[in-house]
């Protein structure tokens, strides 16, 4: 490895890059559930793909959108898990009813 890669690298660090990505978590979907991966935060917009049973997600940030019933109760609140993803957080166990990631910008 040369100097000049040790220092780049060193400087992704300080900017925080290698902080962030290492800050999201992944979380379950509910149990039995193929769940459907939207464009966009609501039930209007079209479905990109589907997950499978017993997938895990990483949520980089939240929006509201339209409100959907699930297993973990009526939630507007939508989950980003990709450059435009989204799924429904009320089939999410994130342990609250609530946002646990920033709002999507």
């Amino acid at each position: 490895m040369s100097v000049d890669r040790v220092e780049e690298t060193e400087g992704l660090k300080e900017t925080g890059a290698l902080t962030a990505a290492a800050s999201v978590r992944y979380y379950s979907i509910a149990p039995g559930v193929r769940l459907n991966v939207r464009s966009g935060p609501g039930t209007s917009y079209s479905v990109v793909r589907v997950l499978p049973e017993g997938a895990k997600v990483p949520i980089y940030c939240q929006t509201p959108g339209t409100s959907v019933t699930g297993p973990y109760g009526t939630s507007n609140i939508w989950d980003n898990i990709s450059n435009s993803q989204y799924i429904s957080d009320a089939y999410v166990m994130t342990g609250s009813d609530g946002y646990v990631a920033d709002r999507c910008s």
